[in-house]
């Protein structure tokens, strides 16, 4: 499946960047409903966020990147599902959050020209703006790359939550978009400066936004009062890995120095264990259990590797009492199974080769991990990986269904169809991202190819695919779905795919 035709090879060769990202930077289990004024901890999980069909939280309904929405369209033609709306918008990672007929988007218009980043929500159906909140930013990428927000806004009904590319922390009212609270976290928490900006998501775990600050020297995660923005607990850095067993052997024990970075891209994840909640925050240094009502430690493992220039940006993906991790950079995958106690835990398998997530969260089904494995664009694959041992059953550069089908257009620098001669999706995936509906996966290439792939453990069979020309590279946040609409982001432009099945089709 990875080989290439020679036209495409040739090309392709000098096509791909090092990069890195944690927005698409991508579980909570179980999410509490939040109500009028404070959040009710014991609501039922299946929350009316999901059951609407609505898309408030990074990653999803679930946090996990899989939505319960059924009567999607099976299959769409060349020219890819309806366009039923676009709108120009500027730069960041982030992926938009639909919540009823309420899109929020986070950017930084006109990129470099303009030291705002801008809070925007639209109707979610027609694109209509409803309204918007600016605040000063200056953040420059230290690598060059954009300078907009890489976290996605966090709704519930009553507010609007987002985390900038500076670290400043916003709460609006999602009505109005009126400011309710606001922390500038790099300032208050002594933030050492990070690789690429600010990029873990924050979660809401009852009456709580837990937020991944990465403050020193023991402010890595901190929790604040959703409703009033007031700190409630702090933990993480200095206290929790010094000392640490790393498995290194140049440094079996971590010694800490006290300018290390301590967050990561990787968004936290609240679920229930054998009866006990836990707060799993894949940290720079690895993997922290915390409890969430006090932030104590459950456990630690250490995951990171040995390059000094990487990150962990996947977030971990939780299957009943086993936690499964993976990252770029020479990491690799592991899994573990914590214990009745809820404070230790079994390494199963760990694996340098088998699934080396650069920052798209992988999705479990029935006992299998689909997910995109690779640091750089070229070389980069399509995997699905057993659960029990960690072999890879299939992996896909993503180019099989158009080899032959397709060549490189010299003076546009896009890829043809041979047949028509029109403009073709670009042919390999790259360091895609995919999300799960429906029983079929909807994958998005980092350069913009819109693909419909069966669920399948034994073989990767593509059904369709298509690009749209406001959806170019980087396309790194993951597509969303909410109400039987794709939405997809670029950094210049958001757009809204028709994906629902039409009464003939049913």
């Amino acid at each position: 499946m990875q080989n290439l035709d020679n036209s495409i090879s040739r090309r392709y060769r000098f096509s791909f960047f090092t990069l890195i990202l944690g927005t698409s930077f991508s579980l909570i289990t179980t999410l509490p409903a939040p109500h009028t004024g404070r959040f009710d901890a014991t609501a039922n999980a299946q929350s009316v966020e999901e059951t609407s069909g609505n898309w408030p939280y990074f990653l999803g309904p679930q946090q996990t990147g899989i939505s319960s929405e059924t009567n999607l369209i099976d299959k769409f033609p060349l020219e890819g599902p309806p366009l039923l709306w676009e709108k120009k918008i500027g730069t960041g990672y982030s992926a938009p959050s639909v919540l009823g007929n309420q899109l929020v988007i986070h950017h930084r218009p006109d990129g470099d020209r303009e030291g705002k980043e801008v809070i925007e929500c639209v109707a979610a159906d027609t694109g209509k703006p409803l309204w918007k909140y600016e605040y000063d930013s200056d953040f420059r990428d230290p690598y060059g790359y954009n300078n907009g927000p890489r976290c996605s806004p966090l709704l519930t009904p009553q507010y609007c939550y987002t985390f900038g590319a500076q670290g400043k922390l916003y709460c609006l009212n999602l009505k109005d978009g009126t400011l309710v609270w606001h922390h500038d976290c790099l300032k208050e928490f002594d933030v050492p400066p990070g690789f690429f900006g600010v990029g873990s998501t924050p979660i809401l775990e009852g009456d709580k936004l837990i937020v991944m600050v990465g403050g020193k020297p023991n402010a890595g995660m901190v929790a604040f009062d959703a409703v009033t923005g007031k700190t409630l607990w702090e933990n993480v850095g200095k206290d929790v890995w010094n000392g640490t067993s790393t498995g290194w052997e140049r440094m079996p024990v971590y010694k800490w120095r006290g300018n290390e970075k301590i967050s990561s891209y990787s968004s936290p994840l609240a679920v229930t264990i054998h009866g006990k909640r836990h707060l799993l925050c894949l940290m720079r240094q690895g993997l922290v259990s915390l409890d969430p009502q006090d932030g104590s430690v459950n456990f630690k493992y250490w995951f990171r590797s040995l390059i000094n220039d990487s990150v962990n940006a996947a977030r971990p993906v939780v299957v009943d009492d086993k936690i499964f991790l993976s990252a770029a950079y020479e990491v690799g995958s592991a899994l573990l199974q914590v214990d009745a106690d809820g404070k230790s835990y079994k390494e199963l398998w760990r694996n340098p080769t088998n699934m080396l997530t650069h920052w798209s969260t992988t999705i479990q089904h029935e006992g299998y991990l689909y997910g995109f494995s690779g640091r750089h664009e070229r070389g980069a694959t399509m995997r699905c990986v057993r659960l029990t041992d960690g072999k890879v059953i299939w992996e896909t550069d993503g180019s099989e269904p158009v080899v032959g089908k397709v060549k490189p257009n010299t003076l546009t620098g896009q890829y043809q169809w041979i047949d028509s001669g029109k403009t073709a999706p670009w042919p390999v995936y790259g360091r895609g991202s995919a999300i799960l509906a429906d029983n079929k996966f909807i994958v998005l290439g980092e350069r913009g190819t819109l693909a419909i792939v069966k669920v399948d453990p034994m073989q990767f069979t593509e059904v369709c695919r298509t690009s749209f020309p406001q959806i170019k590279y980087p396309a790194w946040a993951a597509p969303v779905l909410a109400h039987k609409k794709i939405y997809l982001r670029s950094e210049s432009h958001l757009i809204c795919l028709d994906f629902s099945k039409k009464r003939s089709e049913k």
